[in-house]
């Protein structure tokens, strides 16, 4: 069930748009922010709430890759796979991830710390390569540097 709180949250970007479900990113966004993902149950009724159907905002968070429709780490680790970043190292990073984190894509650590993913672009490509954690975001990443960004994420 949707807290008064998400409800708030919610109502607040309604009251901007011209129907509630115009205000359907921003509500997955503010279940997710609370939940860390987007259940199916929280998904149907969010639907309710703005007056859509569960189909409707399923494809809506299932566009989005940054919708996380099953359960993610506290931290989850975006690695770009852009042209650049392949070219400047990015399957040396994913394999160190790899090994270091003993996952894979999709995957999170049994400690729920981490859970890795492909951004099909980060925007920094005079930086490659890059990787984002949360909301930040690391550039020129050397895999020499991993342990040390990793460290920061407890």
């Amino acid at each position: 069930m949707l807290t008064e709180e998400e409800k708030r949250e919610i109502e607040a970007h309604i009251e901007k748009l011209p129907r509630r479900s115009a205000a359907c990113l921003e509500a997955l966004s503010v279940v997710q922010k609370h939940r860390g993902w987007v259940s199916d149950q929280s998904l149907h009724e969010l639907a309710d709430f703005l007056d859509m159907t569960p189909h409707e905002l399923d494809s809506v968070a299932t566009f989005y890759n940054l919708v996380f429709r099953q359960p993610v780490g506290r931290h989850v680790i975006l690695v770009c796979d852009s042209i650049s970043c392949w070219v400047m190292g990015y399957e040396k990073l994913v394999g160190r991830l790899n090994q270091k984190l003993g996952i894979q894509w999709g995957e999170t650590t049994p400690d729920e710390r981490f859970t890795l993913l492909p951004m099909p672009c980060l925007g920094t490509c005079d930086h490659a390569p890059a990787l984002m954690i949360g909301d930040d975001l690391h550039r020129d990443v050397k895999v020499e540097g991993l342990d040390e960004i990793l460290e920061r994420y407890e």
